[in-house]
């Protein structure tokens, strides 16, 4: 059965698309089967994993609409190793031809289900706001992972966010829960940064994820050049973190798996 994660955070620019490519290409060089899914119509992250939107014969907008499968509408990532549900500018008009449908927030949910003997991961990253494709996404997943930078407007939106998650759980879907902070873009030499991610442990406790992104000029660089920056510069600072992220992932859900069957 593959776990199925958002990658989500209502602020934008916090690196949550990064986090997406890079965390996909990681768990893919440990072995992982991945499926990265793109709910933001910018389609960032499918570019990012060198997969062209603008020659998409089908994307997650044809899934959403439920003319089209996974199976139908994926793309190979071949560079980076892992599998593709693209979006383009089309995705913009599902927002608004969903709310007329029948179970609208469960259309992504249902169609992951038919792939999910295929992945051991699926990943979906989801557009700065609440809205019905991040609700989707929302409804999919069994957890949602948070990158966030630790500067204290961040700590703002988390809240919103951590509201948002238990109104979801609450009311649509019961498997989702917080699985973890992402501390991205760190700099350990501002001492505000060292002082919000020390407050982030002490009340967050193990929903804080030991590894650090550090700020890292080749990640920042690989999308210019549609990879991921685990692919682009492997051995850069940021590469390795991403790395040790998808082991301390794979880790978790070991780790959950085990405490659930006991």
């Amino acid at each position: 059965m593959s776990r199925i994660f958002c990658i989500a955070n209502q602020k934008g620019g916090v690196g949550k698309t990064t986090t997406c490519v890079n965390l996909a290409a990681g768990l893919a060089r440990i072995g992982q089967r991945v499926l990265l899914v793109d709910l933001d119509p910018q389609g960032n992250a499918t570019m990012g994993s060198g997969v062209d939107k603008r020659t998409l014969p089908t994307t997650v907008y044809d899934v959403l609409l439920e003319t089209a499968s996974v199976a139908e509408a994926r793309a190979r990532a071949e560079k980076a190793g892992y599998d593709v549900l693209g979006a383009n500018r089309e995705l913009a008009g599902a927002e608004v031809e969903l709310v007329a449908l029948e179970h609208r927030h469960e259309r992504l949910r249902r169609a992951l289900r038919a792939a999910d003997a295929d992945y051991d991961f699926v990943l979906i990253d989801c557009p700065p706001s609440l809205s019905m494709l991040t609700l989707n996404g929302l409804c999919s997943a069994h957890g949602v992972i948070v990158p966030m930078q630790c500067e204290y407007f961040a700590l703002e939106g988390l809240t919103d966010l951590v509201n948002t998650v238990k109104q979801v759980h609450a009311n649509l879907n019961k498997d989702l829960q917080l699985i973890g902070l992402l501390r991205v873009m760190f700099d350990p030499r501002i001492t505000l940064q060292t002082q919000v991610s020390d407050q982030l442990k002490a009340h967050f406790g193990e929903k804080v994820f030991n590894t650090v992104i550090p700020r890292n000029v080749r990640l920042a660089e690989a999308p210019s050049y549609g990879l991921p920056g685990v692919v682009f510069d492997p051995s850069s600072k940021g590469a390795q973190a991403f790395i040790e992220f998808a082991r301390e992932m794979v880790e978790r859900v070991t780790a959950e798996t085990a405490a659930a069957s006991s």
